[in-house]
């Protein structure tokens, strides 16, 4: 497992629909190490902390597997890292792999995953296709969220590793199901929010879903 490019990039101004809107998803590759904090990397922003950023969505990453299906459906040629608005471009990392919970060393840093990513319409509008949410969304390919144990530098090339896999086993490809795909059964719900390890907007999610009417 490798992180192939660390992308950040500070709140910009964009105009969308005839507004000026605020974003920072438009993440360019940085050389050299790069501080992982508490709550973002070094040189990064977001511009709406109510949906990004903060304890549990401190870096987000994004597989490099994904790219060609994306550049296939877009017609495009080939994308570069950050495209999807990520900190980290990896690879070996899957969402049907890799598990809520799991911690990962990536560098000098030590990190937990927390959540799948949820795309927004600033995503549409950078790669010039406002529809296309839904259509990622079910994908599957979501990319996801971490939080920050254990600050430290990360740069591209760094290997990264599992050093503890949540004991729970529910896949980020699972939770995404669960979350807003209307997937699973009621005992895999009640397993997920018995983790102590899950945000709170992802809880919330999860919570309302739980009705015995939904299964």
């Amino acid at each position: 497992m490798k992180l192939l490019s660390v992308n950040v990039a500070m709140p910009r101004e964009v105009q969308i629909n005839g507004q000026p809107i605020l974003t920072g998803i438009y993440k360019e590759p940085v050389a050299g190490p790069v501080w992982l904090g508490r709550l973002t990397l070094a040189g990064d922003g977001q511009a709406d902390l109510t949906v990004h950023g903060g304890e549990f969505q401190a870096a987000y990453t994004y597989p490099m597997e994904h790219y060609a299906h994306w550049e296939k459906v877009l017609g495009a040629g080939n994308l570069p890292p950050g495209t999807f608005g990520e900190n980290f471009t990896t690879s070996g990392l899957l969402e049907d792999e890799v598990c809520i919970g799991d911690v990962l060393r990536i560098g000098e840093a030590r990190v937990r995953v927390t959540m799948p990513r949820l795309p927004c319409f600033k995503f549409g509008h950078k790669i010039g296709q406002p529809a296309i949410l839904k259509e990622f969304l079910h994908s599957g390919y979501s990319g996801f969220y971490h939080s920050v144990l254990a600050e430290g530098y990360v740069r591209a090339g760094d290997d990264i590793e599992l050093i503890e896999r949540d004991p729970n086993g529910i896949t980020v490809r699972r939770m995404l199901g669960l979350q807003k795909l209307g997937e699973g059964d009621a005992a895999l719900l009640s397993r997920a929010l018995e983790m102590k390890c899950l945000p709170p907007l992802l809880r919330r999610d999860l919570q309302a879903r739980y009705a015995p009417d939904e299964f």
